[in-house]
């Protein structure tokens, strides 16, 4: 059980605290209700070049990382297609350095045209290394593209398209912040070794006096549902064949999601399961297959990717991943399958929050979903998940008229 005191600013700026004291440390996390959802289909990539903008310098310090360094801390910071996240931890004693930090670059960024020019430059690098040069690096590019007709997530975070970025101008940047980057679009957690009641002076101190700018109210095309199979097939210079195949499945906020999350472990989660028994180690088809999905808030995308062993036929294999899927379609899964795979989650999450800085995103991530208590409630629904709803969710999710498959080809 994860306790927490939760107050709100004048501002709209919602502020979690979670103490312990058996560590001298704490954390100070900021999450910004702005993905790369949030951008426009003409200028894309803007969620995530603020990540790097932001360390860039904001409008009183020139340098973010130095002070930080100088306090004992360390910070990072990661986008999504739903949140932009940004984290510290350094020693309590220290936490009004991280205060003073984070409420600079929340007041105003320094938004110089050096900083940018640096900024998109690795942004752009980050671009071609990870999704130009590298093998299968474009495969979710055109995935997102292929299953998405109108939804926002139809390009990915770094962004639709190289030219965004390069053309990315200290207006549109200006623009992108104030309308984001506001107290009433912010979640501040604090965890670790702090009081309530130093959190609160400290808030008010230090982010009270921040406008709270507009409240932004997103108005996002629902993604229609998919009636047709869709295929492509590619030619790349790349080591091995492999195959992508996507289908939609429910949003975060659905019961629907946990039993999703559990059918994936099922079929593809490590070596124990399905599909890496049966065509990996049995039938030798894949030299390795994953089955996984996004977490996405609105409607995400169930996954099977695998890269084949050289010689295999992909329309073969293709139909092996097919028989797999017909068997969670049309059996009942085993009652202890089920139980393995709900304890395999319930310790999952317990690893991930024994550290307080994963305690402290957790907080963050659930407010974002409507209430940070969701944190110590979450197993509970993936308790409620039966045989029968694997079965249910199988046969709605993975149709053949609900997916998208990429033939990626070994030139």
């Amino acid at each position: 059980m994860i306790k927490f005191d939760r107050f709100v600013l004048s501002n709209g700026l919602k502020v979690l605290v979670h103490q312990d004291q058996s560590t001298p440390m704490a954390v100070v996390n900021v999450l910004y209700d702005v993905g790369a959802r949030d951008e426009v289909e003409s200028k894309t990539g803007f969620a995530h070049l603020f990540e790097h903008l932001m360390f860039g310098g904001s409008i009183n310090i020139p340098e973010y990382d130095e002070p930080l360094q100088l306090a004992g801390g360390e910070n990072n910071a990661y986008t999504t297609n739903d949140l932009t996240n940004y984290y510290c931890q350094l020693p309590a004693e220290n936490l009004e350095t991280a205060f003073w930090l984070e409420s600079d670059r929340m007041l105003s960024l320094a938004f110089s045209k050096k900083s940018l020019d640096v900024q998109r430059k690795v942004v752009c690098e980050e671009f071609k290394e990870h999704y130009i040069n590298k093998p299968y690096g474009d495969v979710w590019h055109i995935m997102r593209d292929l299953a998405y007709k109108v939804h926002p997530y139809k390009w990915m975070t770094i962004g639709k398209e190289l030219s965004h970025i390069e053309n990315a101008q200290l207006d549109d940047v200006k623009h992108f912040f104030f309308k984001h980057y506001t107290p009433s679009n912010a979640i501040l957690v604090v965890a670790g070794n702090v009081e309530t009641a130093h959190v609160r002076q400290l808030a008010e101190k230090w982010f009270g006096s921040i406008p709270s700018g507009e409240k932004y109210i997103r108005n996002i095309a629902e993604e229609p549902m998919q009636n047709e199979e869709r295929r492509i097939t590619l030619k790349r210079n790349v080591p091995m064949d492999a195959i992508y195949k996507t289908w939609h499945m429910s949003s975060r906020f659905d019961q629907d999601y946990y039993v999703t999350d559990l059918l994936t472990d099922i079929l593809g989660g490590g070596a124990s399961s399905r599909l890496y028994q049966t065509l990996v180690k049995e039938k030798q088809l894949f030299a390795h297959i994953n089955c996984y999905h996004f977490g996405s808030l609105d409607r995400g995308l169930f996954t099977i990717e695998g890269q084949l062993v050289k010689g295999i036929d992909i329309k073969l294999a293709e139909e092996a991943i097919e028989l797999e899927l017909n068997k969670v379609r049309e059996q009942l899964v085993d009652e202890r399958e089920l139980e393995k795979v709900k304890n395999k989650t319930e310790s999952v999450m317990a690893f991930e929050d024994m550290s307080v800085m994963n305690r402290a995103g957790s907080l963050a991530f659930y407010e974002l979903l409507g209430d940070g208590n969701l944190m110590n409630e979450e197993f509970k629904k993936y308790q409620l998940v039966n045989t029968a709803d694997l079965q249910r969710v199988a046969k709605e999710v993975l149709r053949d008229t609900n997916s998208n498959t990429i033939w990626y080809l070994a030139n």
